[in-house]
């Protein structure tokens, strides 16, 4: 027997629940919750787990699609149809206020967490990437969060044995108490063996099979629905424990069993541990669960029915299964060292019932907790800020043109946003599997299909300055420049997952940036055909006051027919024609060269055409497949002159480029027009790509030819490829090598 406190006013405050959400929990109940009752909805009803002030907004998006398996938010990732009886599996998600506070162990755990979505719906995962986001390199804080973030992510990611193919990393005082901390993870599986995350069938045993159960990441959930202030290190019990050698035992026994079809359902453990996977598997059901819990496995004594329900301990999971396979699973599990115990079984009844030595400590009905069931659902106050309209007046033309434009390149190069991220990714095995075609450093990540011809493609991309400056364009830019990434490998973009990072949904600034984040993903996705197919929304990313740029995450997930065929962003050989496909309108709003030359985040981003993205990625995906390209990258961050310089750098050949200059000369070579390609082939294929352009209504303008050891653009830049490739290489790592000083 436990004693339970008493339910108090501030007890209630103490677990983040409102007044009016606590009549609505003794409304369901028809009593006063007990201690145990009040943390199960303390925690389900966390901004976290049920999405109460983001769910109205995510239902906008659209969320179906003819090769969607899953639709959005029904099970533990999402699931596309790409042929041949397979599917991709793939999923993001943040670990944002862990990592803030622990920050190896939480982004470990994030790791952990993202690869467990995958391989519990059946799919062996075959890569991962993230997306990070810090302050600037020059603070020492930042600059121990940034190293052990990576090492972290590197630790968990290599020990379990999954590469680490891309992603991004930017850096801005926007950050610096908060940074984001985004995986994503991309499994493959045969369709016929996806299993949901359901419990069903009165009588059917319920276990927990994987780790022992501790007191780590105890209300890890409602510690992730809140701002971080100085109480926030005090929390760090509340960051999980990683242990990425079981969860590869798990990954193993778990595919096994479904695989052998020996089961019902099965979830994850994550946020709000126990007490989320029964009650959603029981919603999703449509039944209900008898849980005794004092069989579960535990590593700590004396722990108590909230601790053991609200526990977030890592690489465990709740698994469905019939009496007549119990046995067979269990001999799995253990054949790979897991424990595997029954704890329960499934009822023909709408209650979540929670026993621990004979006495009941909970008895809920499920749909009451959960997300897409009986959880509470708000729609905030929206009010635009002041400052969108005060900064988009801002014209950046009327700043001094440079001086010395090689000077600017060089400073953009070296602008820790732009430059080479290798220090983070030499710390992840890129390779293992061997299923790597394009790794890190690239518009976007490819890997092989396993026996089939096939290749997928993947990138995560967004601008959270450019969202501060314009909510929805910056979103639909987001989504664009993802999809265009996709396409410059060559594979045809099918659908998105996405992570969304803002402030307190209360504030109603906030707010209603959120609100027009999601209207631009909506729109974007409705014009390109990608559908959403699940993903994360982080709010409470502030620190003492200051929120995060709105910061919407997208991971774009696309298809290659011929994966032989896939293309990459460097130039390849002496002598090629290099091109640009689209219109260069020279907007500098937003730019990273005002960011990092003129200390200035402001002016009008730049316009897109969602038909001209549309035709882009119809050229360059038609294009891979006919092979009349060497090589294609997309223009984003420093503009046409920083792309150009970066597609010299893997093979060190220059560029002799002449560039009509339609605007001024910083416009056109460090704005950031969009979708803007370019391109390099053989001159003998020029008549072909001419004709593919005209015939997707692209401009296509030649620009000059590959060679020698500079990148010479129209007599204003003439820099050296060698020294540009080393400050792009040595930025990070010098930055970096500060740490302890």
């Amino acid at each position: 027997m436990f004693y339970e406190p008493e339910i108090t006013p501030q007890l209630i405050k103490d677990h983040g629940l409102s007044d009016d959400e606590f009549r609505q929990i003794v409304a369901f109940l028809g009593r006063q919750p007990t201690f145990t009752e009040l943390g199960i909805y303390s925690v389900m009803w966390s901004e976290h787990c049920s999405y109460k002030n983001s769910i109205a907004q995510l239902k906008t998006l659209p969320r179906k699609g003819k090769r969607l398996l899953a639709e959005a938010g029904e099970e533990n990732a999402g699931a596309i149809d790409i042929g041949d009886g397979l599917a991709v599996v793939f999923k993001i998600e943040s670990h944002n206020h862990p990592s803030a506070i622990e920050p190896y162990q939480g982004a470990a755990t994030g790791m952990g967490g993202i690869l467990r979505d995958i391989f519990t719906m059946g799919a062996r995962p075959e890569a991962a990437m993230n997306s990070l986001r810090f302050g600037p390199l020059d603070l020492p804080q930042v600059r121990y969060l940034f190293d052990g973030v990576v090492r972290g992510i590197g630790d968990y990611g290599n020990c379990f044995g999954i590469p680490d193919v891309g992603g991004e990393g930017f850096f801005d005082e926007s950050y610096t108490g908060n940074p984001l901390i985004n995986a994503m993870a991309l499994g493959i599986a045969k369709k016929s063996e996806l299993i949901s995350a359901t419990a069903k069938g009165a009588g059917n045993p319920v276990l927990i099979v994987g780790s022992k159960t501790g007191r780590d990441g105890i209300h890890g959930a409602t510690f992730a629905s809140e701002e971080l202030s100085e109480k926030s290190a005090a929390k760090r019990p509340s960051v999980q424990i990683g242990d990425p050698f079981t969860e590869k035992l798990l990954l193993e026994a778990t595919l096994e069993v479904i695989k052998k079809k020996l089961l019902v359902g099965i979830q994850d453990m994550g946020a709000a541990g126990l007490t989320c996977s029964s009650s959603e598997m029981s919603a999703r059901g449509k039944s209900g669960m008898e849980l005794h819990i004092d069989r579960v496995p535990v590593r700590e004594e004396a722990m108590t029915p909230y601790e053991i329900m609200l526990s977030e301990s890592q690489e465990r999971m709740l698994v469905v299964t019939t009496p007549e396979k119990l046995d067979e699973v269990i001999a799995v599990f253990r054949k790979w060292d897991l424990q595997a115990v029954v704890i329960g079984k499934v009822i023909d009844e709408n209650r979540l019932k929670v026993y621990y030595d004979g006495k009941l400590y909970a008895d809920i009905p499920p749909d009451s907790l959960v997300l897409g069931g009986k959880a509470p659902v708000y729609i905030r106050e929206q009010k635009k800020p002041k400052y969108i309209d005060e900064l988009a007046k801002f014209n950046p033309l009327n700043l001094p043109e440079p001086r010395n434009y090689n000077a600017v390149l060089k400073q953009l190069i070296a602008s820790p946003d732009v430059a080479s991220k290798r220090w983070v990714y030499r710390q992840y095995d890129t390779s293992v599997r061997t299923a790597t075609v394009i790794g890190p450093g690239g518009d976007a990540a490819v890997i092989r299909v396993r026996k089939s011809p096939k290749g997928i493609a993947m990138s995560t991309d967004g601008n959270g300055r450019w969202c501060y400056l314009n909510p929805r364009l910056g979103a639909i830019h987001a989504v664009c420049e993802s999809a265009i990434n996709v396409a410059c490998c060559g594979a045809m973009p099918i659908g998105i997952t996405n992570c969304l990072n803002f402030g307190n949904p209360y504030v109603p600034e906030i707010y209603y940036t959120f609100a027009e984040v999601i209207a631009g993903i909506g729109e974007a996705c409705r014009a390109l055909d990608t559908p959403v197919t699940g993903g994360n929304v982080s709010f409470y990313n502030e620190s003492y006051g200051t929120a995060v740029y709105p910061t919407p995450v997208i991971g774009m997930v696309g298809v290659l027919d011929d994966v032989t065929k896939r293309i990459g962003m460097a130039f390849t050989h002496e002598g090629d024609r290099i091109a640009v496909i689209g219109d260069n309108l020279g907007e500098l709003g937003g730019s990273e060269y005002l960011k990092t030359a003129h200390k200035r985040i402001a002016g009008a981003i730049p316009s897109i055409d969602l038909g001209k993205v549309n035709q882009t990625i119809a050229f360059l995906v038609e294009a891979a497949s006919k092979e009349l390209l060497k090589s294609a990258h997309d223009v984003s961050d420093g503009g046409l002159a920083v792309a150009l310089a970066e597609c010299c750098f893997q093979h060190l050949i220059g560029a002799f480029i002449y560039y009509r200059l339609d605007y001024r000369p910083d416009a056109c070579l460090f704005g950031e027009s969009r979708p803007l390609v370019i391109i390099s082939y053989e001159e003998t294929r020029q008549e072909e790509i001419e004709q593919l352009c005209a015939a997707k209504k692209l401009t296509f303008s030649p620009i000059g030819i590959t060679g020698g050891e500079y990148l010479n653009i129209n007599e204003l830049i003439n820099c050296s490829v060698h020294e540009l490739r080393d400050l792009y290489e040595d930025t990070i790592p010098r930055m970096m090598d500060k740490i302890g000083h």
